[in-house]
């Protein structure tokens, strides 16, 4: 109970000095609109009623196309880094000739693949999902590494003692034991998904959360743009949430 008072704690006390600072005009509405205005619009913007056509009710299209950009990207970022993460940790030639140029790739700030991405894929799903995919990656795979070089010797030499073949090591003793590790690279990589798919969206596709703040910044519409950022953020929230007990039932059901 404390823990649940605890975590609503934060959000509540961020909520008062938002409404303080509106009651008070301690800054101007076209700054940071009132939390009741953004709380019809966002009302609006998911129901229909009571606010402007151009987005009224159009919450659900935008959210699901931006999910099944998160998902796929996020999925194709899993399905590289973590078997990249464990053979670079398991094969010592392979990790001097891959992790540097792994980690000179990700010193690059994301926003600078955009422009190469548009040239490549154009404007569109692909964009997108290749910018998720590889923002995800890194540190899915950084992790799955470090998960993977810290499992304790003296499991892998027992585990051979009982007469474990290189399958059932990496299945029953290395990746359960690189695990915690693995998941918190899943965790960070799907919430950088969720920031990428705003960039992804802003290169002119017609739906999406980061489309409809695009369009809201172009009519400088700052509670459409602040509408957006809340659904976002508890899209990720939500996805989070989901990720974790999928990993908690994988727990459960680990060889």
């Amino acid at each position: 109970m404390k823990r649940r008072l605890l975590a609503w704690a934060g959000p509540l006390c961020l909520l008062m000095l938002w409404w303080a600072a509106a009651r008070w005009a301690w800054l101007p509405p076209y700054v940071l609109p009132a939390p009741g205005t953004v709380g019809q619009a966002l009302f609006g913007f998911l129901t229909g009623v009571g606010w402007e056509p151009a987005y009224a009710g159009t919450f659900w299209s935008h959210a699901w196309i931006s999910t099944l950009r998160v998902v796929g990207g996020f999925l194709a970022a899993a399905a590289c880094g973590i078997p990249l993460g464990v053979m670079t940790a398991r094969c010592r030639q392979l990790g001097w000739l891959v992790d540097p140029v792994v980690h000179l790739f990700r010193s690059v700030p994301g926003i600078t693949w955009l422009p190469i991405a548009m040239v490549w894929f154009g404007i569109g799903n692909v964009t997108t999902l290749f910018l998720i995919g590889l923002a995800g990656f890194f540190p899915i795979y950084v992790n799955t590494l470090h998960g993977v070089r810290g499992v304790p010797e003296h499991w892998e030499r027992a585990a051979r003692m009982l007469g474990a073949n290189q399958a059932q090591l990496l299945l029953k003793v290395v990746l359960p034991g690189a695990l915690p590790s693995i998941e918190t690279g899943l965790r960070v990589a799907l919430g950088v998904a969720w920031a990428y798919v705003v960039l992804g969206e802003l290169t002119g596709v017609d739906r999406g959360l980061g489309a409809m703040i695009m369009d809201a910044r172009m009519m400088g519409n700052l509670t459409a743009i602040i509408v957006g950022m809340i659904c976002i953020a508890v899209l990720g929230r939500l996805s989070d949430v989901v990720l974790m007990k999928a990993l908690r039932h994988v727990k459960g059901h680990r060889p």
